[in-house]
Formats: C-alpha cells, sequence, structure tokens
C-alpha cells in the first residue's frame, strides 16, 4: 500500500471518529460511523490473507448491521419528536441505540464476531480496533446518558465480564486472549455508565493505555501464541519483565494501575446497594486473572527448551517503538495519580 492512500486512510479513520464524538445531530453521527468503518476495513485487509478477508467481511457486515439500527432508531426518535438532536432521544429509541452501539463494541452476548475479527487482523490492526475504534461509540452512550436503559446496561455489563473471563481460559492465541480481555473490560466500562461519568473517562483512559502497552510489547517480540511468550526472554529479558507486569495491570493486582477502576467500580455500586452485580463482578474478574497469570508465568516463569528458533532468535534485535516505554510505565505506575484523575 502506498503512503499517499495509507496516510489518507489513517487520516479518514482520525477524522470520521472526531466527527461522531462532535456531532449533535444523528445524520451526522451516522454518517461519522460509516466514514469510520470504511476507513478502517482497507486496513484490516491490507496483508491480502484468507483470514484477513474473513476478518474484514465479518467486520463489515457486524458494523454495517449496528449502524443500520442506529439510522432506524434515529429516524424514529426524528418521527417521534419532531428533531435530530442526540440528547432528546425518546425512551424506545434509546433502548434501541444502546443495543446497535453494544453490538458494535463487541459486549456479549453479541460478542461472536470480536475474537474472529482480532485474530485475522495483524496486531496493529487489532491495536487499532481494540481502542481508537471504541472512541465513537462510547461518545454516543455518553450523549444519550440522560436517558439510558439502566437495566441493560448493567444486565450486559455483568455478562461480558463473565463471558469475557470464562472463555478467555480456553485460549493459546494471544490476539483472542486480549480480544476476551478487551471484552471483560468493557463489560467493566458500561457498567460504569450507570454510576458516573468521570468514573468512566477514568476507565476508559487506563483500559486504554494498558492494552495498547500490551499490544506494542506483543508486536515488538512477535509473539502470537502462547508458545511464542516462553522464548520471548531470548529477545529482550527487560521487556518481558514489563509484559508480565503489564499483565499484572490488566488483572488489576494492586498496586499496579488496573487495580485502580475495578477497585472503584466496586466500591460505587456497594455504595449504590447493588451488592449481587458487585459479587458477580468480583468473582468474574478471577478467571480474567487466571489466564493473565498464565501467560505471565509462560513468559517470564519458565525456560524453554534450547531449539533452533531460540537460539535463532539472540540474531534478531527487537525494533524500539517510541510509545512502548511511555505506555508500560503508564500501565503499571499510574495508580498514585487516580485522586487527581477523578477529580
Amino acid at each position: 500500500m502506498s503512503p499517499l492512500i495509507w496516510s489518507l486512510l489513517i487520516t479518514s479513520l482520525a477524522t470520521s471518529t472526531i466527527i461522531t464524538m462532535s456531532s449533535h445531530h444523528w445524520l451526522l453521527a451516522w454518517v461519522g460511523l460509516e466514514l469510520n468503518t470504511l476507513s478502517i476495513l482497507p486496513v484490516i485487509i491490507k496483508s491480502h490473507h484468507p483470514r484477513a478477508t474473513e476478518a474484514a467481511t465479518k467486520y463489515f457486515l457486524i458494523q454495517a448491521a449496528a449502524a443500520a439500527l442506529i439510522l432506524l432508531a434515529s429516524t424514529l426518535n426524528a418521527w417521534q419528536t419532531g428533531h435530530w438532536s442526540i440528547m432528546h432521544t425518546s425512551a424506545h429509541t434509546t433502548t434501541i441505540i444502546t443495543l446497535a452501539i453494544l453490538l458494535k463494541l463487541g459486549i456479549a452476548p453479541m460478542h461472536g464476531w470480536y475474537p474472529e475479527v482480532l485474530q485475522g487482523s495483524t496486531m496493529n490492526t487489532a491495536l487499532i480496533i481494540s481502542t481508537w475504534q471504541k472512541l465513537a461509540p462510547l461518545t454516543l452512550l455518553y450523549l444519550i446518558n440522560n436517558n439510558p436503559p439502566t437495566n441493560i446496561l448493567l444486565l450486559m455489563g455483568v455478562i461480558s465480564a463473565l463471558a469475557g473471563g470464562w472463555i478467555g481460559l480456553n485460549q493459546t492465541q494471544t490476539r483472542k486472549i486480549m480480544a476476551f480481555s478487551s471484552i471483560a473490560h468493557m463489560g467493566w466500562l458500561i457498567i460504569t455508565l450507570n454510576l458516573s461519568l468521570h468514573l468512566t473517562t477514568t476507565t476508559m483512559m487506563i483500559y486504554m493505555i494498558t492494552t495498547t502497552a500490551m499490544f506494542m510489547s506483543l508486536n515488538t517480540t512477535t509473539t502470537k501464541t502462547m508458545t511464542d511468550m516462553g522464548m520471548a526472554w531470548t529477545q529482550s529479558p527487560p521487556l518481558t519483565t514489563m509484559m508480565m507486569i503489564t499483565l499484572m495491570s490488566l488483572g488489576g493486582l494492586p498496586p499496579l494501575t488496573g487495580f485502580t477502576p475495578k477497585w472503584l467500580i466496586l466500591n460505587n455500586l456497594c455504595h449504590m446497594n447493588l451488592l449481587f452485580p458487585t459479587i458477580i463482578l468480583a468473582m468474574a474478574s478471577l478467571p480474567s486473572l487466571f489466564f493473565y497469570i498464565r501467560l505471565a508465568y509462560f513468559t517470564t516463569l519458565t525456560t524453554p527448551p534450547n531449539t533452533t528458533n531460540t537460539h535463532h532468535k539472540w540474531r534478531f534485535k527487537p525494533p524500539l517503538i517510541a510509545g512502548l516505554t511511555p505506555a508500560t510505565s503508564l500501565a503499571a505506575l499510574l495508580l498514585p495519580l487516580m485522586p487527581m484523575m477523578i477529580s
């Protein structure tokens, strides 16, 4: 792909998200979502592999169906209320739009497409889908938060946290593991929409920082399976140590950064007397923590057999990515700054 086309696609991807985030009109928000989908499709299919073609097709069908639902609901809202403002959406259309946005985000039980799309993409594309592509749908959830379907958000958030943890136990591909990790984190994130928008913003920032650090580490060490993680130490022992710390932060262990959102979410749920969802969420974090610990064990606590591939990896110096060091540092050491970020 030529640099001109590549820069055009990346610019269009960024612009479409900004259009949706800055819009107050449903048609303009829908145009931004459609442009966002059309911009990412050539990026997914760039490797010209059958799995990439399959991933691009699945991504297009899901995103087009969700955008069509949003357009349908916004048209019904304009028919009922007489205007297209996002801030003035009726309760019935808000429910349809929320379900469409949750489909775009890959929230369980509508999550089946998400791991397959990430598995068919490259690491950099999977990083974009897991972070940047979440911004526009989450912004729409922010804007319709004056009349949210509280029970639906709470139920699907708990289901996502459970599904992301339990199904992720059975995976060996790192991109699928990160996909189910993203599903579980999105479950925690949409639950915060019922609690506090400030907490939602903080949770989203921490999710993006830790996910970015993990994907960049996997991309630097060219790690695609759990077997590859066992041989990553031959390339850069300091980097594998930071990978282990980032995995522990994703799992939510103190005193790392990822502990903060889970702590605050459970605390707010207890203050609202929602004890049953709190218990389920606390238990749902344990399977996720288990496969994070398993990845960390493969990364730093096992010595792989001295095969030919292991010796050959000494000859290759991993490329240095500019944002890897600050991303891993923030993923591990951001906990003392949380009071300032919340306030």
